[in-house]
């Protein structure tokens, strides 16, 4: 015991405790940490119902608890150290299974089980004023110990969390195994079955939180669920829910805001998180390429780069495009697939076509019709037209190699 203690001092109340009432205190700790446990029991039922082996660390944390405010009165500088470890002595599934609300409740009744029964112990009344005085002020310490611990927590979950996040998102560009990326991203949360559409582009800042913070809000207003990583200066966003339906055409434009500057592409939408390495990878491929369409929209669809991304040497678009463009067309018959062609030729001019086709303008109009209805490309449009000659080059040097 501190000299403190022996002499009479004045502890942190405004008199002294006399040895005997100090020695009382440490000799009923267990009493009244028992006492304040079987209070707890009556007064929440949810405390009774916990396992017997939480409720016997809630009731070491409040034998603790009273060992530690005996301490207090020998050197009330260690009082915040001795409250921070009484909770540290608890272990981690405690503050799991418990939230901070139900901890400042368990608080409230230890104290006051306290304000009852210490009072008692003091030899006079000088000594009780300066006991309930006490109690008041450890009570504040062990409180801020409280919000303390359960943020230290928090903050050491949501590192965890950022962690784990990460490597889910790169696991997703990697291409890892389907079934440790899906136990992983259950973890954080997300649903086995959503679909999801990866997008890719420059963070809005150098200092990664700052990205974070503004990706999940903009997705949290949007409502839906993300998973997100910086990787140098790239952005992986991987955005759960449909996004090819009516109401989802400001979706993607909306959350392309939190970008930084410069193009951003999206991927397909696939059926699950299991499927997104296939996004990952056309979103970077076209995120290569997109500097080759100067007036790409943002964001832009990696299936819109097709043409970009063929010139780049992407083989996944090469055969997109022989599957879209060129095997159909070719399929359909040499008169729609010649068509094609010469109106490609005559740049776009329909009277020119039908005079080197030596057909009416009329049957010209069907067989472009025919083939917009089966390539999904209408000839007359610009872009359109670029990605016809594109998929028919693409579909002829495919042949010449014999791979198609």
């Amino acid at each position: 015991m501190s000299s403190s203690a022996k002499s009479g001092r004045a502890g942190p109340g405004k008199g002294p405790l006399s040895r005997n009432t100090l020695q009382g205190i440490e000799r009923a700790s267990g009493k009244l940490a028992a006492a304040s446990v079987g209070m707890m029991e009556t007064r929440m039922p949810w405390f009774a119902k916990m396992p017997a082996d939480r409720r016997a660390s809630v009731l070491l944390i409040a034998q603790t608890g009273v060992a530690g405010f005996v301490e207090w009165f020998h050197d009330p500088q260690t009082a915040f150290r001795l409250s921070v470890d009484a909770f540290r002595t608890a272990p981690r599934d405690l503050y799991r299974s418990m939230s901070l609300r139900h901890t400042v409740e368990l608080v409230r009744v230890a104290l006051e089980v306290l304000e009852q029964e210490l009072p008692e112990l003091a030899a006079n009344e000088q000594e009780r004023a300066v006991l309930t005085e006490a109690i008041l002020r450890y009570g504040r310490e062990i409180a801020f110990a409280a919000a303390t611990t359960y943020a230290n927590a928090a903050e050491a979950r949501g590192a965890w969390d950022a962690r784990l996040e990460a490597l889910v998102v790169d696991g997703i560009v990697r291409g890892d195994a389907e079934e440790s990326l899906l136990s992983r991203a259950a973890a954080l949360g997300w649903g086995p079955g959503d679909e999801a559409t990866v997008l890719v582009g420059r963070p809005s800042a150098e200092d990664p939180p700052t990205v974070v913070y503004g990706v999940r809000s903009r997705a949290a207003r949007l409502g839906r669920p993300v998973l997100l990583s910086v990787q140098g200066s790239r952005l992986v966003v991987v955005l759960g829910g449909h996004t090819d339906q009516v109401e989802d055409t400001e979706l993607l434009p909306k959350l392309a805001e939190v970008f930084g500057s410069g193009s951003v592409v999206a991927g397909p939408t696939v059926a699950n998180l299991g499927e997104a390495h296939r996004s990952a990878t056309d979103a970077l491929s076209g995120l290569r390429a997109v500097v080759g369409w100067p007036g790409a929209p943002r964001p832009v669809r990696a299936a819109d780069l097709l043409p970009e991304r063929a010139l780049a040497g992407d083989p996944e678009a090469e055969r997109q495009l022989i599957e879209q463009v060129a095997r159909p067309l070719e399929e359909a018959g040499g008169e729609l697939l010649e068509t094609v062609d010469a109106y490609l030729d005559s740049g776009g001019t329909l009277e020119a076509c039908s005079r080197r086709l030596f057909v009416h303008a009329n049957t010209v109009r069907y067989r472009l019709r025919k083939a917009a209805e089966l390539t999904g490309r209408n000839a007359a449009d610009p872009r359109d037209a670029l990605v016809l000659r594109t998929g028919l080059a693409v579909g002829r040097l495919a042949r010449a190699r014999g791979v198609w």
